[in-house]
């Protein structure tokens, strides 16, 4: 089971930025906007009905600091209340942090996620093949790209002499070519915040988590904070095949977001974000412990230019989105047999952390056996609307 605190999901630096996040009010049968304070959670959907109409403010952070709201309690009973299998369905729990924004997600941003991307691809989803092909590909391409910058004349040479031989792929593609890999992780409102399950396709046999930080960005292009995320991944499904991109990244519950998200201010900024370390545990019921790290520091492209080819001219989104930046960590390390990788478990607990942003923690089941998703955009509305705020 899933023990969820108050230090499990506050920064290091506690309540001293602008944190801001969702919870479910029973008395109301609906969500509701909150500004997690020194003080207490405050419930603010008088004033911004939606998290992404708080964003869609010139100043956010200083909007919400302006606007006290309700008290509706304290963190620690809203966290102890939010696991499934503990939660009283007459008190009031959290989710996740985002609500009417489109979720989006970068992908093969980090030279290793590419290199395990193009593992995938030549195993053809089968995880007894990934060490042997590992290798070649390393003896090929080399595992270090981080002084590559994507496009570039020099990114261009390679790409014709790995041509040559018989070593591209579509992966480098992404990796290392002009245009950034933006896809569309989940429908709107369909993430699970921490202390929720996150879920896994039933048929899946070798998948993994990837730790990310997920960007709040306004519909006129603006950075406006950030949250942590796991782009839960089906290996087998897109080794398969990358048309089977949907169904490896979107299913029940497979994206998961939070624990809250921080909004730029004098004490958070984009800067904070391009030198930030997210770690990772996996803890097995089995008593297998995976540890792992991903830092923004090495990525790619920079997270202006991944903004900058989600939103613009040619696509919009009136709302807002968030941004899953991808990851660079890609589990190799042997679970059960030799050869064969890593892959999740049932009850895997899979905790990702980041000193900025607090933790993210899910507890690992099947896609079917999670909370079902019942509460969309048209649910919304007619909540806000019996609350009289719209």
């Amino acid at each position: 089971m899933i023990t969820l605190t108050t230090k499990d999901l506050l920064p290091k630096d506690g309540t001293s930025g602008t944190l801001v996040g969702r919870a479910w009010l029973p008395r109301l049968n609906g969500p509701a906007v909150i500004a997690v304070r020194g003080d207490g959670v405050f419930d603010v959907t008088a004033r911004f009905q939606t998290v992404s109409a708080l964003c869609e403010e010139d100043d956010p952070a200083a909007a919400l600091r302006a606007f006290k709201g309700e008290r509706i309690g304290d963190l620690e009973n809203l966290a102890a209340n939010t696991p499934p299998d503990q939660r009283d369905r007459e008190k009031p729990w959290l989710l996740a942090p985002l609500d009417l924004q489109a979720l989006k997600a970068a992908g093969v941003t980090f030279a290793v996620s590419m290199l395990e991307r193009v593992i995938e691809e030549r195993a053809r989803g089968n995880p007894a093949s990934a060490d042997a092909i590992r290798k070649e590909v390393v003896r090929l391409v080399g595992d270090d790209f981080s002084k590559l910058k994507p496009g570039s004349a020099e990114a261009i040479r390679l790409k014709q002499v790995l041509i040559e031989q018989n070593a591209w792929s579509q992966y480098l593609e992404v990796g290392i070519g002009p245009d950034a890999e933006v896809f569309t992780k989940a429908p709107v409102l369909s993430s699970v915040g921490s202390g929720m399950d996150a879920g896994l396709h039933p048929k899946s046999t070798w998948n993994n988590p990837e730790p990310e930080v997920v960007l709040a960005v306004s519909s006129r292009g603006n950075i406006v904070g950030a949250a942590l995320g796991n782009d839960v991944n089906l290996r087998d499904f897109e080794g398969r095949s990358a048309l089977l991109l949907s169904k490896a990244k979107d299913n029940n519950a497979s994206c998961a977001i939070g624990p809250l998200l921080r909004l730029f201010d004098q004490t958070f900024s984009l800067d904070d974000i391009r030198r930030m370390d997210v770690g990772l545990t996996v803890q097995g019921a089995d008593g297998f412990v995976l540890e792992g790290h991903s830092s923004i520091s090495k990525i790619s492209r920079d997270p202006t230019d991944l903004v900058a080819q989600t939103i613009g001219p040619v696509h919009q989104y009136p709302d807002g989105f968030a941004l899953f930046l991808g990851t660079m960590f890609a589990p190799v390390r042997d679970r059960d047999a030799p050869g064969q990788g890593f892959t999740h478990k049932r009850d895997d607990i899979v905790t990702i952390a980041a000193p900025q942003l607090g933790k993210l923690v899910n507890r690992m089941r099947n896609s079917d056996e999670c909370e079902p998703w019942t509460f969309g955009v048209g649910a919304l509305m007619k909540s806000l609307a019996q609350r009289k705020v719209l």
